[in-house]
């Protein structure tokens, strides 16, 4: 089980516009009444700000997605559409009734890309942004006859220049027979 708290910043934040629009509102009365208009924006980011810092923890388990007190087993999950947005997460999901909610997780960059890459693995009967699980996941359908193989991800080891050189190496070595710059003769 993997647990996905609201980010603390979120809080700090509402706070912070809270105490700026009250200082905004009693500039306001006091002097001018043009930053009015500010200390009710800065009440309305408060607002939002305080209401992502209290959303529902989000927990991913083996056969089921909890979202607060809401569960919702994988197999359930038609559909993973994921948004613009990354931090704050917000993902489209659609169930096997058709009923469509957004998920809405508050927490930092690496929470947030963490989230989105275990709903992808573990929703395996959903597409995910238009496209199948296992095509999404870099799967390769075999054709009737032969087995399904599973192409995992290439990584890449060497730096490209040290690549040319092993490979420039390599050639030497397949014309040549040996990689010794000094003319020897084998001992036996």
């Amino acid at each position: 089980m993997t647990r996905y708290e609201p980010a603390r910043h979120y809080l700090w934040f509402g706070i912070s516009a809270v105490l700026l629009a009250g200082l905004a509102g009693w500039f306001g009365w006091a002097y001018a009444s043009l930053s009015y208009g500010a200390a009710g924006l800065l009440i309305l980011t408060a607002a939002l700000a305080l209401a992502m810092a209290f959303r529902p923890a989000v927990e991913t388990h083996e056969a089921y997605l909890t979202i607060g007190r809401r569960v919702i087993p994988w197999m359930d999950i038609r559909r993973l559409d994921r948004t613009g947005w990354i931090s704050p997460l917000i993902v489209r999901v659609t169930l096997f009734d058709d009923t469509r909610f957004a998920l809405i997780y508050p927490g930092d960059l690496d929470a947030c890309n963490t989230l989105l890459r275990n709903l992808r693995y573990l929703s395996r009967d959903a597409l995910i942004d238009g496209i199948p699980y296992r095509q999404y996941w870099g799967e390769v359908l075999a054709a009737s006859g032969e087995p399904r193989q599973k192409m995992g991800p290439r990584y890449r080891i060497l730096l490209p220049e040290d690549e040319a050189e092993v490979e420039r190496l390599y050639q030497r070595l397949k014309s040549v027979g040996n990689l010794d710059q000094k003319n020897s003769t084998d001992e036996k």
